[in-house]
């Protein structure tokens, strides 16, 4: 691979076109890290989602054995977009056709660098990454670990890629269970406590709509200061409660619920189903 060719002038072929490929396509586009002529997409059998991809973003696609095989060996960086029952299967035959130098980008949950490379059957470059769901809007977490193959021009393309669309942890690959339960699963609990603002204050006399409102804002509103100001939350949330005030009330009842231990808990025990469900991945693989 040439040192000196920028991202924007390399082909990216998305082994896979589920959300959060196009997410990141989005980004790409967007930001002009790479232009759509410079990206192609495959997928194992729906047309019609291809034809969508190449009429919204203006990108190069293909589902045929020929024009995979193709848009495969013409990029300079590969990314693992399918679903982990399908990578057995697809990596196995996507080795022998690996160029020296081209590089692999994982977006499969739980499936190891040791396990893509001895899926390939080669010591590829490799970037493991471990998006959110908040990418689809430019506002994603993303941790990356990187092979001891990759090159410093590699870890820069992949690095412009996910910053398109978030930003980027990079990370050592055993860190990657705990990442994911912080980053990977993090907005599933925001919602959850976004759910149950919504429902109190509609049973509190809100309107739904109301309270929908005044709950994202909130949200957004606490986001938006940690990053304006820089402050550690305990901080922030201590400025905002008065002693024996309304907010030190709900708080205590907070903490008289475990609420802060039951986050902790959640968040340990999505790193270690993330860890068993890795195990499985590489067991049925390999």
């Amino acid at each position: 691979m040439n040192s000196n060719t920028s991202t924007s002038q390399q082909l990216i072929c998305f082994y896979g076109a589920g959300s959060m490929a196009e997410a990141i396509v989005r980004g790409l586009i967007h930001k002009q890290v790479a232009a759509p002529e410079r990206i192609s997409m495959l997928n194992r059998s729906s047309v019609e989602r291809l034809d969508y991809l190449k009429k919204q973003y203006g990108v190069m696609t293909g589902n045929s054995e020929e024009q995979k095989s193709k848009h495969l060996g013409d990029a300079s960086v590969i990314v693992l977009a399918m679903k982990p029952k399908d990578a057995g299967e697809a990596l196995k035959a996507l080795g022998p056709q690996l160029r020296e130098g081209q590089l692999i980008v994982s977006l499969i949950a739980g499936l190891s660098i040791s396990t893509i490379q001895a899926l390939l059957g080669v010591q590829a470059p490799v970037a493991r990454t471990m998006p959110n769901t908040s990418s689809s809007i430019g506002l994603g977490a993303t941790g990356i670990s990187f092979s001891s193959e990759v090159t410093q021009d590699q870890r820069d393309q992949v690095l412009s890629m996910f910053e398109a669309v978030g930003t980027v942890s990079v990370i050592p690959e055993e860190k990657m269970e705990i990442l994911t339960g912080v980053s990977g699963s993090g907005p599933a609990y925001i919602y959850y406590m976004m759910e149950a603002m919504i429902a109190a204050g509609t049973e509190g006399g809100l309107s739904p709509e109301q309270a929908r409102e005044l709950t994202v804002q909130t949200v957004l509103g606490a986001a938006s200061m940690m990053i304006e100001t820089g402050e550690d939350p305990a901080k922030l949330r201590k400025d905002i409660t008065s002693p024996n005030g309304s907010t030190q009330a709900a708080l205590e009842v907070l903490s008289a619920k475990g609420f802060s231990e039951a986050v902790k808990a959640a968040v340990h025990r999505c790193a270690e189903r993330s860890r068993e469900m890795g195990e499985a991945v590489k067991e049925s693989l390999l």
